[in-house]
């Protein structure tokens, strides 16, 4: 596979003042554990993080929830309990990326205009 091609599988958590989102590893992981919750997190999320879009909703760029944030949407800071909560109440969304956007090689010459 091409470096930049891939799958991407993310639940979308639509909150009071923020969205989260957090990386699964695929849709049937995150259905296999909703049937089955002595499956871990780890086999379910990609990476322990939390990311806000700041009411953007799922397709814009992320920033790490802070602490604050996750206390004020979901009463605890523990990461592992807000993840729960998030898979719980959120939408799963697949993407499936083509190439990489954008300029292959900025080096290549008078391609940008100066």
């Amino acid at each position: 596979m091409t470096r930049g091609n891939g799958h991407q599988s993310k639940v979308h958590f639509q909150g009071k003042d923020e969205d989260f989102i957090i990386f699964v590893d695929d849709v049937k992981a995150v259905q296999n554990w909703k049937e089955d919750r002595s499956i871990p997190l780890a086999q379910v999320v990609n990476g322990f993080k939390i990311f806000v879009t700041h009411k953007h909703g799922a397709q814009n760029a992320y920033d790490e929830a802070s602490k604050q944030v996750l206390e004020n949407e979901f009463g605890s800071h523990n990461e592992d309990e807000c993840m729960i909560k998030i898979l719980e109440g959120g939408s799963l969304q697949e993407t499936e990326s083509g190439q990489r956007q954008g300029p292959k090689n900025e080096t290549k010459g008078a391609r940008q205009a100066h």
